[in-house]
């Protein structure tokens, strides 16, 4: 029986998506890819690979990234968004450029990629999104508003997908990675405020921090594709996957204040009813 997959992964020139794309070909998987430059797969030869130009900001260029990969494999099962890139800064610090770029790309571009994989995804009566969010879409850190702000919406609307989607058959998850061992703590999936503002100089030292993990962190990218694998296998997956160990406990202890915080509050919660 063959149980190999159609996925169709944006962002795949690099971290975990390039990893996804490396370890599902292994397995036997087809697998389109997408990057802004198809130069970025130069050296992937799989004759079960499409390497796909798409500039994730123009519907008409996913569409036809899509309507190429049914008609290349015949139907598409797997919709991975992963393309994605962090933003630091204090939010009085960042200009509307650099929010609008970060939310067209983080969030907006998932939008865009699941409008147009629905109709594909509704036919088949079956299929699964898979939105890469991140732990800072649930805990955040320090320094990271905008970045998380736009990750909180991707966990949302995936949430919210799950629901309308179900009846459909079609299987929604967020995955909400913590650290992993790729290239995201560069410069080049990295961009910081360009304006700074001296109050918020312990922002830059939690930036700091984050260089100093770079080679250390605990994910493995390699492991990925397994637990995808898995995922998509399924007949109840969850709607939020922590992936990693890291982003399991942060995850945890938010819960646990979470569930603290609101009993606490619980009266004044309650105070806003009609009173029979």
């Amino acid at each position: 029986m063959d149980n190999s997959k159609v996925w169709y992964i944006t962002g795949t020139s690099k971290g975990i998506g390039r990893a996804l794309v490396e370890q599902l070909l292994l397995q036997g998987h087809k697998v389109a890819g997408t990057s802004r430059q198809v130069s970025a797969f130069s050296d992937i030869t799989s004759k079960n690979f499409l390497p796909l130009a798409v500039d994730l900001t123009d519907e008409k260029s996913i569409a036809t990234s899509l309507e190429e990969t049914k008609n290349t494999f015949g139907k598409i099962d797997v919709v991975v968004n992963n393309a994605g890139y962090g933003t630091g800064g204090a939010i009085e610090e960042l200009s509307e450029e650099e929010i609008n770029d970060n939310f067209n790309v983080n969030f907006f571009a998932v939008v865009k990629v699941i409008q147009q994989a629905l109709p594909y995804l509704r036919n088949q009566r079956s299929g699964h999104i898979i939105n890469i969010s991140s732990i800072a879409g649930f805990a955040p850190g320090l320094g990271w508003s905008i970045y998380s702000a736009a990750k909180f919406a991707v966990t949302g609307l995936s949430e919210a997908l799950a629901n309308d989607l179900k009846p459909l058959g079609i299987k929604v998850t967020a995955v909400l990675p913590g650290w992993f061992r790729t290239n995201f703590a560069k410069p080049d999936s990295i961009a910081f405020s360009k304006n700074q503002i001296d109050d918020y100089s312990f922002l830059r030292t939690a930036h700091q921090k984050m260089s100093e993990i770079d080679g250390n962190q605990l994910g493995n990218p390699d492991k990925v594709a397994n637990a995808f694998i898995e995922l998509v296998n399924s007949q109840n997956p969850p709607t939020l996957l922590f992936l990693g160990s890291d982003a399991h406990k942060r995850a945890t202890d938010k819960t646990t204040q979470l569930l603290q915080q609101i009993d606490e509050w619980k009266n004044l919660s309650s105070s806003t009813d009609f009173q029979n």
